[in-house]
């Protein structure tokens, strides 16, 4: 209990301890590799002591994220450049869209979740807001200067804007792909429900059943879905690449990577280089959530790949990699 003050709100320690922890994370995920167990939508076990209401689960694993950013800016709101007020905001959009308005509004049906996967979603919804918070806030302990405060001026000034204009294009296109998946799901069960109720077979109405409830089709190649299963996946790794983007007008700016207290882990020293080589700042909060990102929806994506063809056939899934355009191994 007596550690209880540095946590909530996170102290300078506490978020140094966050971002060493969070960006080893690509290390966690070599398990999803090597195993199909994955609880949660269509690998769903349906009928687990351990499960929690799709709904519920989604809606609380994802909206701690977006609530614990806010927590921690809002006592310095009016201390935060445009820009870092941005970055906050954007990661919000996001979140509120996809822990409240997807779960509660839009999906026709989420399955059971086991709580493991709520446990380790909310576990890192709260570390990768707990980093992103200190990095908006600046805490200086971490390599960051306030004497930096001018805008990126060159090639560097024009990031933030392209960037934002990647977030955009990502968020619609992630939006849109998953909006086409429920709407399809929706009209492959009222079908099913037009074909039972012609045939005057009602049991599963009377069940009080959600006519929506463990339908599933496979997506025609048609738009999004011409080259991948889960273009809506790329979509959401583009809004991030634009995030990482944005980021480097975050002010404090990096004064230097190499001083940094915490070593980086050997994935981000390639990206540390390339900042220094065009003299941009390096978000690093923000680049850790792109690299945990990836690395953790990689071997669902193929996961549920295997998944389509197992449920619908090669031929159904045409040849389609799971999430990267023209890589088959995926």
């Amino acid at each position: 209990m007596a550690a209880l003050p540095s946590l909530f709100p996170p102290s300078p320690g506490v978020y140094s301890w966050a971002l060493c922890i969070f960006q080893w994370f690509p290390l966690v995920t070599l398990g999803e590799w090597l195993s199909d167990y994955h609880p949660a939508g269509k690998t769903a076990q349906r009928n687990s002591p351990f499960n929690l209401p799709g709904r519920v689960a989604w809606c609380v694993m994802e909206v701690i994220g977006p609530i614990n950013l806010a927590y921690l800016l809002y006592p310095h709101i009016g201390n935060l450049s445009n820009w870092n007020l941005l970055a906050a905001s954007l990661y919000i959009i996001h979140y509120i869209n996809r822990s409240i308005v997807n779960p509660l509004f839009v999906a026709p049906s989420i399955a059971p979740t086991g709580i493991m996967i709520v446990a380790s979603a909310a576990w890192f919804n709260w570390l990768n807001s707990t980093c992103l918070a200190g990095w908006i806030l600046g805490i200086d302990h971490l390599g960051y200067s306030s004497s930096d405060e001018g805008e990126n001026q060159g090639f560097g000034g024009v990031l933030p804007y392209i960037g934002l204009l990647l977030f955009v294009i990502g968020m619609i296109g992630n939006i849109r792909g998953e909006r086409t998946l429920w709407r399809l799901r929706r009209e492959e069960a009222l079908r099913r429900q037009q074909q039972q109720n012609e045939k005057g077979d009602s049991a599963e109405k009377k069940k009080g059943k959600n006519p929506f409830d463990n339908v599933y089709v496979i997506p025609p190649a048609k738009g999004l879905f011409r080259f991948v299963l889960y273009p809506h996946y790329l979509s959401e790794w583009l809004e991030w690449l634009g995030y990482v983007l944005v980021g480097t007008a975050v002010l404090p700016g990096w004064k230097d990577t190499a001083s940094l207290p915490l070593p980086l882990a050997p994935w981000f020293v390639p990206f540390a280089a390339l900042a220094k080589r065009f003299a941009v700042p390096f978000p690093l909060p923000a680049v850790a959530f792109l690299v945990n990102e990836v690395t953790a929806m990689v071997p669902q994506a193929k996961r549920g790949r295997r998944w389509y063809v197992n449920r619908f056939g090669e031929k159904a899934v045409g040849g389609r990699s799971a999430v990267i355009p023209g890589v088959s191994f995926l």
